[in-house]
C-alpha cells in the first residue's frame, strides 16, 4: 500500500472521479482536487497547495480536453496542459513526489495501421495533441519518478462521453452517421483507474500505453452500444472527410501495450466487455 497520501487532479472528470473512488475502496488516503482547489495555470497557487498537502504521489488527470475548441483558443489549452503540468512537475521535484501524467493517442500522427509503441516518433496533428505532448516533455525534463500513461477514447459513468452522446441522439433519431475510418480502443475509466493506482504503488517509472483491449472504429463502437441496449438506430459509416471538424483527428489510434507486460502491469479487459459492464449501470 502507498505510504502517506495521493493527490488527484481533475477529480470531477471521468477518470479523476474513478481514480478517487478506487483509492477510497483501497483505503488509501487521497485528496481530489478540482479547478476550485487551485489554478493549474498559476504556478504560485499550484505550488502552495501541493506543498501544504505533501502528497507522496500525484495522479494528474486534469486537462483541457475540448479538442476542437483548442484550435480557436490554443493559449488556454497550452496554459493548462503544458504550463499547468510544468507547474505540478516542478513542485513534485521539490517535495520528491511521484507524478503520473495522463496523456493521449493524439500525440501521434495516426498514419498506417501498426500499433504505436511507446518509443515511436510523435507528431500531433492538432493543438490539443501538441499541448499534451508538451506536458509529456516537461514531465520527462524535470522528473525521474514519473509515469506517463497515454490512453484513448475514454468513457466513464461520471461525465460526458461518446456512449452517452450516442444514447441521447438515438432517442430522437433512428439514423446516425458515424465515422468509420478512425480506428482505436475505447477505454473504460473503471478499468483504467485501478491500473494507474497499481502503477503509482510501484517504482516502474516510464512511459506507457493503456487502453482496453481490442480495436474498433467509432461506427463499430456505436453499433455495439445500440446492440447491447436494444436500440434500433441505424449507424451509417462515413469517412472522416465527410465530417469535417476544426481539429484534425488521427486515423490510427492503435496503441501497443507491450510495455505493460514488460513490467508486470495488468492489461485491461476487451472494450466490448467493458462496454457491457458500463451499460449495465448507465443504460
Amino acid at each position: 500500500m502507498l505510504k502517506d497520501k495521493v493527490l488527484v487532479t481533475g477529480a470531477n472528470g471521468q477518470l479523476g472521479y474513478d481514480v478517487c473512488r478506487i483509492l477510497e475502496q483501497q483505503g488509501i488516503e487521497y485528496f481530489g482536487a478540482t479547478r476550485t482547489t487551485f489554478d493549474l495555470a498559476d504556478e504560485g497557487s499550484t505550488a502552495s497547495f501541493i506543498r501544504s498537502y505533501k502528497p507522496s504521489a500525484i495522479i494528474h488527470c486534469a486537462a483541457y480536453t475540448a479538442v476542437d475548441k483548442a484550435e480557436k483558443e490554443p493559449d488556454l489549452a497550452w496554459a493548462i496542459n503544458a504550463e499547468g503540468t510544468r507547474n505540478i512537475a516542478l513542485v513534485c521535484r521539490e517535495i520528491n513526489s511521484k507524478l503520473l501524467y495522463i496523456s493521449t493517442d493524439y500525440v501521434f500522427p495516426g498514419k498506417g495501421t501498426n500499433f504505436y509503441e511507446t518509443t515511436d516518433p510523435t507528431g500531433p496533428l492538432n493543438e490539443y495533441g501538441k499541448s499534451k505532448l508538451a506536458g509529456e516533455k516537461t514531465v520527462q525534463k524535470f522528473l525521474e519518478k514519473f509515469f506517463i500513461v497515454r490512453t484513448s477514447w475514454v468513457f466513464g459513468n461520471h461525465g460526458n462521453n461518446f456512449v452517452k452522446t450516442m444514447l441521447r441522439l438515438s432517442q430522437s433519431r433512428d439514423h446516425l452517421r458515424v465515422v468509420s475510418d478512425q480506428i482505436g480502443s475505447p477505454t473504460f475509466t473503471s478499468d483504467l483507474a485501478p491500473l494507474l493506482i497499481q502503477m503509482v504503488k510501484s517504482e516502474h517509472y516510464g512511459l506507457y500505453h493503456a487502453t482496453n483491449e481490442e480495436i474498433c472504429s467509432w461506427a463499430e463502437f456505436a453499433q455495439e452500444i445500440f446492440s447491447i441496449v436494444g436500440r434500433k438506430a441505424l449507424v451509417e459509416p462515413i469517412c472522416t472527410s465527410d465530417y469535417p471538424t476544426a481539429a484534425i483527428r488521427p486515423l490510427n489510434s492503435r496503441l501497443s501495450k507491450k510495455k505493460l507486460n514488460a513490467f508486470g502491469f495488468s492489461r485491461l479487459p476487451a472494450w466490448q466487455d467493458a462496454l457491457h459492464r458500463y451499460l449495465s449501470v448507465e443504460a
